[in-house]
């Protein structure tokens, strides 16, 4: 990625998977309590898993409104890591319950999309799901780093925003909005297109995290040599890959594997920088002046207090320039309607 120089690109997610397992392995400086809200759920619990391998993990604190979530949390702890793990299942007293004093929050807590069903048709469900959780984090663990991966997460992550700003509590660098996976699919079409090591690849995702508001830049991507017609292709694949999960699984649900993958990945690079590791970048969808959207996806370094620098965007050639002027309207529209979800309440 030309925006950023060699130390910094091997410091950043040159491969998500590989990434992942390194980063469970790296000496940490200190140890975190992480809560998972959600964790009952199809990315909730490959995601717990995930983390509870992570020997940055201390304590691992698990909610989800079904019964069965203590049951996951039981079926977790027998796993040999130090990571203790608790579970919480019902009402908002339980939720703030296993919030209580938590560095990392992640969020893929909501009703997963079904077959012919938008991000858009998710909002009126999962709206109120996290202006609960936010209001419960800010009771319980108002400092902690929140990752949001509810969707749709253009309009979630606003929500959770003006919520906690109503509360007082709202720390603009300590959310994020988790759109690790649009990278992760990046890297893996990008290259097996191009017949590169996926390992070695890293594809700057820009924008929002639905449809044609995520941009992936291919003009950034290192050695490819796209023709006009994999451009295209690859660009609306990589908007649309959701939709290929959602129609595989013919009425079975969405993206969770690869999603529990993306969102591990992700908070475990906050807790990396947040141990005071230094030059750790990722996309994310964080509020900032760098678009003419409140809140946009562009490469974050991110330090001990959560974003450290929001990288501007980089250049664009015309496809890309293109593109970005075709979706920041709708994603400002997207922005604009959790806003008045929270202003309405």
């Amino acid at each position: 990625m030309a925006l950023f120089t060699k130390a910094t690109r091997v410091a950043s997610s040159n491969n998500i998977a590989a990434n992942v397992v390194r980063s469970f392995h790296a000496s940490a400086r200190r140890d975190f309590k992480v809560c998972v809200i959600g964790a009952a759920g199809g990315i909730g619990q490959p995601l717990s898993l995930l983390l509870k391998n992570s020997p940055l993990v201390t304590e691992l604190s698990l909610y989800d409104v079904a019964p069965v979530t203590p049951g996951v949390a039981a079926d977790l702890s027998h796993i040999n890591t130090p990571a203790k793990v608790s579970g919480f299942a019902g009402d908002a007293k339980e939720m703030e319950a296993a919030l209580k004093d938590c560095d990392v929050v992640v969020v893929p807590a909501g009703v997963p999309r079904k077959p012919g069903m938008t991000r858009d048709d998710l909002f009126n469900i999962n709206a109120g799901i996290v202006s609960g959780i936010a209001t419960a984090a800010s009771k319980a663990c108002p400092n902690a780093s929140l990752c949001i991966i509810s969707n749709p997460v253009n309009s979630t992550v606003p929500i959770v925003a003006d919520t906690l700003k109503k509360l007082g509590t709202y720390n603009p660098k300590k959310l994020f909005g988790v759109t690790t996976l649009d990278v992760v699919r990046a890297n893996t079409f990008v290259s097996a297109d191009q017949g590169m090591d996926v390992s070695k690849t890293n594809v700057t995702v820009i924008g929002g995290h639905a449809g044609t508001t995520i941009l992936p830049l291919l003009s950034h991507v290192a050695g490819a040599d796209f023709s006009q017609a994999s451009v295209e292709a690859l660009t609306q694949r990589i908007m649309f890959g959701g939709d290929e999960v959602v129609q595989a699984k013919a009425g079975g649900g969405s993206a969770t594997l690869s999603m529990a993958q993306a969102g591990a990945h992700f908070a475990v690079q906050v807790m990396r920088a947040k141990s005071g590791e230094k030059g750790i970048v990722e996309c994310s969808y964080v509020e900032s002046d760098v678009s003419p959207a409140r809140f946009f996806s562009t490469p974050v370094e991110l330090g001990v207090d959560g974003v450290e620098k929001v990288h501007p965007i980089p250049s664009m050639n015309d496809f890309e320039t293109k593109k970005f002027n075709e979706m920041i309207g709708d994603l400002k529209a997207q922005i604009a309607k959790g806003e008045e979800f929270v202003a309405a309440k």
